[in-house]
């Protein structure tokens, strides 16, 4: 231990509020009251999106707290606090203290994650007391060098925000434009418009199968003894649902397995290429968040397609390519359609047929050229950016447990910080 690290407890560091649950007659949906959250169903990559509102909030969450999940499967998930939140018991806020930045106590959570979920190992519903919380063993520097590794991990933290940001914007753009050409069909109203079974639509305009558009393949079903859980030499990241965002889009930092490349021979049709377009097949009822919806590949030779996962490859002569296959499948009335294909089971599943024969409008093959040159370039810029975001995670996981155990100094990480910023 460097000669500046000693030995506190959690609570030291942060004041800790559990949360409470209001009332279920003070909860609604409509916006009344404090944006409450019960869990991680709600949370993004770096903060909430509430669905739920109280009028009655228990305990409260305030801006830069940290949001940290304490009951259930999920225990141990984080986000921060972007406004005040009504809190359930599910959740509990921790605020730094005693010169310690909030930033800084999330750092050392993830640090010490894996030993502080172990005291919840086992359990058939896990749980993690303010017991155990705000007495948990921690080894870490003083004031001064913990806002030091809070600025240092937090730049890339932010930059990693910054481009997600920027993605998110680029895509709604990309449907803003995908829906004023070929929903409201705003530059065409002066063509003869038709009937078809999507509607009117312009005059030479057509309704095709998906499967015209592009070939489809359910991914690989892998034997579970094959897949790893730590990363080793030569091998593939396996692509799962768990890639999926809700409402589409890649997660990059999606259910973690891997598979060496020696158990892949003659399976080279389901290594994934840059452009090809991954569908959930397979959601919860009763919490379907991704079911239909798609995420756009953005590396080659990275990733093996898993199971349950639909594989789209552009494959047609009208020059359709894959912006518009991406913006369409994560379209509202395409996603409405498709899931209105799916069984009813508490397991929603999709079929290949059901895909396959799926619906989409296409125009003449010079409108979807002019199209897909219009977006082109932003997914150019999607694909940069979390190109990039993954080599920052990378040296951001990479800089976080030596930074906090001592074993690299600010100084040598502020090196390799000004080296990719």
């Amino acid at each position: 231990m460097p000669q500046n690290w000693k030995t506190y407890k959690l609570t030291d560091i942060a004041m800790i509020v559990m949360g409470q649950s209001p009332k279920g007659e003070t909860t609604n949906e409509v916006g009344d009251g404090l944006p409450l959250l019960n869990g991680p169903t709600e949370f993004g990559y770096s903060y909430p999106i509430p669905t739920q509102f109280t009028t009655d909030p228990r305990k409260v969450s305030e801006v830069g707290d940290l949001l940290f999940c304490v009951r259930g499967s999920t225990t141990g998930r984080m986000n921060y606090s972007n406004q005040a939140y009504a809190i359930g018991r599910g959740i509990g806020a921790f605020r730094g203290i005693n010169g310690y930045p909030t930033r800084f106590v999330k750092y050392v959570i993830n640090f010490y994650l894996d030993r502080m979920l172990s005291l919840c190992t086992g359990s058939t519903f896990p749980n993690l007391s303010r017991t155990d919380l705000e007495s948990f063993p921690i080894e870490i520097c003083d004031q001064d060098e913990a806002q030091s590794i809070a600025r240092i991990l937090s730049a890339l933290d932010d930059k990693i925000e910054l481009n997600l940001a920027m993605n998110r914007a680029l895509e709604d753009m990309a449907m803003v434009l995908y829906k004023h050409w070929f929903v409201d069909f705003g530059p065409f109203q002066l063509l003869e418009f038709i009937d078809s079974e999507l509607g009117r639509i312009p005059k030479g305009w057509e309704v095709k199968r998906l499967d015209e558009l592009a070939s489809f393949s359910n991914g690989y079903a892998f034997k579970s003894n094959d897949l790893l859980k730590q990363e080793e030499e030569d091998c593939l990241h396996v692509f799962k649902m768990g890639h999926i965002q809700k409402g589409g889009g890649l997660k990059a930092e999606g259910t973690k397995s891997w598979i060496k490349k020696s158990n892949c021979r003659g399976l080279d049709k389901y290594v994934l290429k840059e452009g090809d377009i991954l569908m959930s097949m397979t959601d919860m009822k009763d919490n379907m968040t991704i079911l239909g919806h798609t995420a756009l590949m953005n590396e080659n030779g990275k990733y093996i397609v898993n199971q349950r996962v639909g594989l789209l490859r552009v494959k047609n002569h009208i020059s359709v390519g894959y912006p518009f296959l991406y913006i369409l499948t994560n379209s509202v009335d395409y996603i409405d359609r498709l899931r209105s294909q799916a069984n009813s089971g508490v397991q929603v599943n999709l079929s290949t047929d059901a895909i396959k024969s799926s619906k989409a409008l296409v125009a003449s093959p010079i409108i979807n050229s002019k199209f897909h040159e219009s977006l082109l370039p932003m997914f150019m810029q999607i694909n940069q950016n979390a190109i990039e975001n993954q080599t920052l995670t990378a040296l951001r996981d990479t800089l976080l447990p030596k930074l906090i155990s001592g074993e690299v100094r600010v100084k040598a990480a502020e090196q390799q910080l000004n080296a990719v910023l």
